[in-house]
């Protein structure tokens, strides 16, 4: 059950692209009207128009749960430069703009693991790199960010037991401290830091399938 009193159709409506028709498939942030709470990003698989969002979790349930757990002084620092990004974005689709609200807030799917993987940047990071790892995500291709994030979530994408440890880690490291630069983009070569981390006895999902640099989610499906 929503943790708000917002009716569930409301909260879609005011949402960043996310539509049950087209997917249920979306994701959360949870923001409390206290400054001081952490911010809460968990991914869902499904959606009910009556009850919301599956129930969050901290388990190994994959619907619900929580990816990230950000500080509030870093999601502040971050949010601004994600809701333009994102609703440029929109405006491109032809959908309306979202805007980031005390309760839940939602994101189509595509944009949650974007969201995600600049958090994972700076969870553990230094507030003064904070710029620097906007600056790259910003810098990197929409694709390859889900790229990232796919690989990243497979490997340590729980939000507490997959923290400061090696995919995660190396996100950090890639995007605070190493300016993008124009990489060979078709070739999507990965970074030293990745190989470092993939050389770790952990379980990793490679979707070599290419994407269309005008289709929003290359993995098209939930």
């Amino acid at each position: 059950m929503p943790s708000s009193k917002v009716a569930p159709i409301t909260i879609v409506k005011r949402s960043f692209g996310f539509d049950p028709i087209e997917s249920l498939h979306h994701f959360m942030v949870q923001i409390s009207r206290g400054s001081t709470q952490p911010v809460n990003v968990s991914e869902h698989l499904t959606w009910d128009e009556a009850s919301g969002s599956s129930e969050v979790t901290t388990g190994q349930a994959l619907d619900g749960q929580i990816r990230v757990i950000l500080a509030r002084a870093k999601w502040d620092a971050i949010a601004d430069a994600v809701r333009t990004e994102f609703n440029r974005r929109l405006k491109g689709q032809g959908l309306g703009a979202g805007a980031w609200r005390s309760g839940e807030n939602l994101l189509r799917r595509e944009l949650g693991k974007e969201l995600v993987l600049l958090a994972w940047a700076i969870e553990e990071a230094d507030p003064s790199l904070i710029a620097n790892a906007i600056a790259n995500w910003q810098g990197l291709y929409p694709e390859e960010r889900w790229w990232l994030y796919t690989q990243t979530a497979a490997a340590t994408g729980h939000g507490i037991g997959g923290r400061n440890r090696g995919w995660r880690k190396a996100v950090r490291y890639a995007l605070t401290e190493n300016p993008v630069s124009e990489i060979n983009r078709e070739s999507m070569g990965i970074p030293e830091f990745y190989h470092r981390a993939a050389s770790e006895d952990q379980m990793r999902l490679l979707d070599s399938r290419g994407s269309s640099p005008n289709s929003i989610d290359p993995e098209n499906k939930d």
